[in-house]
C-alpha cells in the first residue's frame, strides 16, 4: 500500500540535513550481543561554542537520562553538537564531547567557562548488551567525523538496537519547506524511536498494527525528536514549535506512557548568539507566521517515526532477541 505523509512540500533529500549547514553522522556497533551505536547531529560547520544556536527543549514525558537540557531551558541556546546513544553510555558520550569541544576551543574550562554537552538517549537493552558499556569515546569521535549532509536511516548509529511499536526501530528523518515573508525556509526532523505497542501502530491513518496483532503489549520506551530550521526564530518560538512534535508522534499511535522518555529539542541556524557581543541584534519572524512551522513539525515527526521503521532491517541481538522489520511484514511504499 502506498502512503503519503501530510500536504507540505518536502526538502530535496527529505532529511534534517536539508537545513543548510546541518550534518549527521553515525557509528554503528553490530556484533552478536552488541547492537548499539552513536549518532551525531552538528548544527552548523562553524565554531558552535562561539556561535551558539537559539534552541529550546520540551519534555513530553521525563522518564529519561539526557544531559544538557537544563541549561538549554535556562539560556535558550546550544553550543555543541548533539549526541544520541544508549542510556548507559550517556556518561561516556558526555566526556567524549567535552574532549571534542576542548580540542577546538582553548578557553573552555578556563577564561571562557565550561561547556554544555547535549547527550540524548534511549534504552536499547532488549537487543543490545547495554550492561557491557560497549560504546567508547572513539565511537563518539567516529560519528562526529562521519557527519555529512547525507546519511542512512533505520537500524544505524544510536538507532541500531532500538525497538519501535514492537518492531525494529531506529533513526528516521524528514523535512518540509515553508514559504514565509518572501523567503523559503526549511524545517527538518531527526528522531530516534524506541517506544510503543504494535497494536497501536498507525500509518497515515491506517491501523496497520491492529491488523498484525490483536494483543496489547507494554508501551514503555522513549523517543528523541530533534527539530532544526534555518528560519530566524527565538528560543521562545522554538519552544512553541517543539510542543507540536507530539502531534506527529500521536498520529503514529503513540500514547506517551508513564515509562517513556519523549524529549524534543529544537534549534535554529539563522541567528548566532555570540558571547563576545554586548548586544545581539537580530530579527525573528512574527509569531503570526508560525502556523506552517507547527504543521511542519507534526508532519516531519510523523514521517520520521515511520521512516525509522521502514528503513530498518531485521536485527537479532542480545540473548537471541529479535526485532522484525516492518517491510518484511507489510507491503508498503512511502512517498
Amino acid at each position: 500500500m502506498k502512503y503519503k505523509f501530510g500536504t507540505m512540500k518536502k526538502g530535496v533529500k527529505n532529511l534534517i540535513t536539508d537545513v543548510p549547514g546541518v550534518l549527521v553522522g553515525h557509528c554503528t556497533l553490530s556484533d552478536g550481543d552488541i547492537q548499539t551505536g552513536v549518532t551525531a547531529v552538528i548544527p552548523h560547520n562553524g565554531d558552535i561554542f562561539h556561535e551558539k544556536c537559539p534552541a529550546a527543549c520540551h519534555v513530553i514525558n521525563g522518564f529519561g537520562k539526557s544531559a544538557g537540557l537544563m541549561q538549554i531551558t535556562e539560556l535558550g541556546c546550544i553550543e555543541t553538537p548533539l549526541i544520541l546513544t544508549n542510556t548507559l553510555s550517556v556518561g561516556t558520550a558526555f566526556t567524549a564531547l567535552v574532549k571534542y569541544m576542548m580540542e577546538r576551543n582553548e578557553g573552555i574550562g578556563g577564561k571562557e567557562g565550561t561547556v554544555n554537552p547535549v547527550i540524548l538517549e534511549c534504552n536499547d537493552g532488549h537487543l543490545n548488551d547495554i550492561r557491557g558499556l560497549h560504546v567508547k569515546e572513539e565511537h563518539v569521535f567516529a560519528a562526529l567525523s562521519a557527519a555529512s549532509d547525507t546519511f542512512a536511516q533505520g537500524a544505524v548509529g544510536a538507532g541500531r538496537g532500538m525497538t519501535c511499536y514492537g518492531l525494529k526501530g531506529g533513526i528516521g528523518s524528514a523535512s518540509r519547506l515553508i514559504e514565509r515573508a518572501g523567503n523559503t525556509y526549511t524545517l527538518g526532523a531527526l528522531v530516534m524511536t524506541n517506544f510503543g505497542s504494535l497494536s497501536d501502530l498507525v500509518i497515515c491513518g491506517d491501523k496497520v498494527g491492529a491488523k498484525l496483532t490483536g494483543e496489547a503489549e507494554e508501551t514503555k520506551g522513549s523517543c528523541i525528536m530533534i527539530l532544526a530550521t534555518d528560519a530566524p526564530l527565538s528560543s521562545r518560538q522554538l519552544s512553541r514549535i517543539s510542543h507540536r512534535a507530539q502531534n506527529g508522534l500521536a498520529k503514529t499511535g503513540a500514547i506517551t506512557s508513564g515509562g517513556s522518555g519523549e524529549v524534543v529539542l529544537a534549534f535554529s541556524t539563522a541567528n548566532k548568539m555570540k558571547p563576545a557581543e554586548s548586544i545581539w541584534d537580530f530579527s525573528t519572524l512574527n509569531d503570526n507566521m508560525l502556523d506552517p512551522f507547527f504543521r511542519a513539525a507534526g508532519e516531519c515527526v510523523e514521517e520520521s517515526v515511520i521512516r525509522s521503521m521502514y528503513e530498518a532491517e531485521e536485527v537479532t541481538g542480545f540473548k537471541g532477541h529479535k526485532r522484525e522489520a516492518l517491510k518484511n511484514l507489510v507491503d508498503i511504499n512511502i512517498t
